[in-house]
């Protein structure tokens, strides 16, 4: 198998899940795209660096890691709050109610998540939108497994009283 067909086996599967995770970390669909692309063109100049194993988690922490250069770079400009209407088409066609409730639970998540520290966001977001094993995740974040394992239980805790707040202020 060539280098070409070995990189488009590796990466290629995970670009999706490399942009959702870009998004929730830049906040930016646009700026998501970006990163993406370059954390797949640093994949692809070190590609000869990988040793077999998990591709998703070795890009997604490519990803990752280039979300935050990317974060360092531009934080300074960042003023794009969340914007529910450039996630409208992931909701089915329903009733207007039903879209109501399904947007209204969609913000308040969004503004739950939004209040939370860093860390707490990318376990959060690679464990229960990407199904990241803890394993992958430990990977993916390059710290122990251990660490995941806690982190996530604080992670969860901080999401649950940020959602019961945005439920008080609702």
């Amino acid at each position: 198998m060539t280098i070409d067909a070995q990189f488009h086996a590796v990466v290629v599967p995970h670009l999706e899940a490399g942009r959702r995770l870009a998004r929730w970390m830049v906040r930016n669909d646009d700026d998501a795209e970006d990163v993406v692309q370059e954390a797949t063109l640093r994949a692809l100049r070190y590609f000869g660096s990988f040793t077999g194993g998990d591709g998703r988690a070795w890009f997604l922490r490519i990803v990752r890691n280039t979300s935050f250069g990317w974060y360092r770079r531009h934080a300074p400009a960042l003023a794009d709050p969340f914007d529910e209407e450039s996630h409208s088409h992931l909701l089915p066609a329903s009733t207007p109610e039903s879209l109501l409730l399904q947007t209204d639970d969609a913000s308040r998540v969004a503004r739950a998540m939004a209040r939370l520290p860093r860390r707490a966001q990318e376990l959060l977001t690679l464990r229960e939108f990407e199904g990241l094993t803890y394993r992958e995740l430990a990977a993916a974040m390059d710290i122990p497994i251990g660490t995941v394992m806690s982190g996530l239980a604080r992670a969860r805790a901080a999401f649950r009283d940020a959602l019961a707040n945005e439920e008080e202020w609702s």
